[in-house]
């Protein structure tokens, strides 16, 4: 039961992203750019912290 309950939500998504993005892709532009402007960030927070923890947790 819950395999198709992920099947399902998978399916719901894929349709409402091809709806976004053959309606207005301009604004669908706009949501990739800010997800991976959000992947950015976190991966450069994720360096910052490694590097803090390698050097031993000073500033």
């Amino acid at each position: 039961m819950a395999v198709n309950v992920k099947k399902i939500a998978v399916y719901v998504l894929v349709v409402f992203a091809l709806y976004v993005i053959i309606t207005d892709p301009a604004k669908a532009a706009d949501y990739v750019q800010i997800g991976f402007e959000g992947i950015s960030d976190a991966a450069g927070a994720i360096g910052d912290f490694m590097t803090w923890a390698a050097n031993g947790g000073k500033s």
